[in-house]
């Protein structure tokens, strides 16, 4: 069985046509499958419809957070409820193409454990947002070691998969890295994306800002090694202003000093004040796993669990 996860946060309009998109192209397949609705605390009526549409179709099955958590938990309470041999993680808005669920299918019935959607283009986005992209995926690329340029959260993955990213005790989770770092047999699937059938995006240039900060700090140390980069730039700095400090001292040539001492100390104590931000993020990251919150909290099921 093949378990659709569909996080939804505020998508209303868009549940029905999703289910019934995918159901449809399923069934057409011969695909046993199972629909997980992941309502990431929604404020409208999202969770309304897909209550409705479990209660006319058993393989639908809702989850419903407390509060909203983030597509990264839905997406990981998606699979931590999932029930199939394999998983499938596809967004509500059906920018991601739902036919090519088959053909992610058919590679996985061939023997490869994770299928990966692969952007052939980013659709209709403005030019500050497809930079604000284009930057946060080279860099995440660099500081992870992995090719993630064209990556998304549609892929495929089977059981063994699904099992070992369960497994994993972080709070602060980057699915996309994730499944790639864990390794397996891949294979790729080319898509484009599409523009959303009814309601608006959630994701701004701002959101993506957000996003690629706290996925960098929570997957790669990377930003550490800045504090060292600037350390040693704050050292080749102060050796150049000590030897020309030297040279003018012995040449018997008065330093003019004062303008050079405010740039000086500007520029160490910005060095400093950023050091100490990045360190900062990561001793609060530190924090937050300490704690051991829960990385969701589901409030509400439908479906599946009722029945049992």
């Amino acid at each position: 069985m093949l378990s659709v996860i569909i996080p939804s946060y505020n998508e209303e309009p868009m549940i029905a046509v999703a289910a019934e998109t995918v159901t449809a192209i399923l069934d057409e397949a011969g695909i046993a499958h199972e629909l997980l609705f992941v309502d990431d605390g929604s404020r409208d009526g999202t969770w309304a419809e897909i209550q409705r549409l479990s209660g006319l179709d058993r393989r639908v099955i809702g989850v419903h957070f407390s509060r909203n958590f983030g597509k990264e938990a839905a997406m990981f309470a998606g699979l931590e409820q999932a029930r199939g041999d394999c998983c499938v993680v596809i967004d509500c808005d059906l920018q991601h193409p739902p036919e090519k669920i088959v053909e992610m299918y058919r590679l996985w019935e061939q023997g490869y454990e994770v299928v990966e959607g692969i952007k052939e283009d980013r659709g209709a986005e403005t030019g500050v947002h497809k930079f604000a992209a284009n930057s946060f995926y080279a860099i995440i690329s660099r500081a992870t070691g992995l090719d993630m340029a064209s990556s998304s959260d549609f892929k495929l993955l089977d059981r063994k998969v699904v099992d070992t990213l369960n497994r994993m005790p972080e709070r602060n989770v980057f699915f996309r890295a994730l499944s790639f770092w864990v390794g397996f047999k891949k294979a790729e699937v080319r898509y484009k994306v599409r523009e959303r059938m009814a309601g608006e995006s959630k994701w701004s240039t701002r959101s993506l800002v957000r996003y690629a900060i706290n996925n960098i700090g929570s997957f790669s140390s990377a930003p550490l090694h800045i504090v060292t980069v600037l350390g040693v730039v704050m050292l080749l700095t102060a050796l150049v202003f000590g030897v020309v400090a030297l040279v003018q001292k012995f040449a018997g040539v008065a330093l003019g000093g004062f303008t050079t001492v405010i740039l000086l100390l500007l520029f160490s104590s910005s060095i400093i004040m950023i050091s100490l931000g990045i360190i900062g993020y990561y001793i609060a990251r530190i924090y937050e796993e300490s704690k051991g919150r829960p990385r969701y909290i589901i409030s509400r099921t439908c479906g599946r669990e009722e029945t049992e």
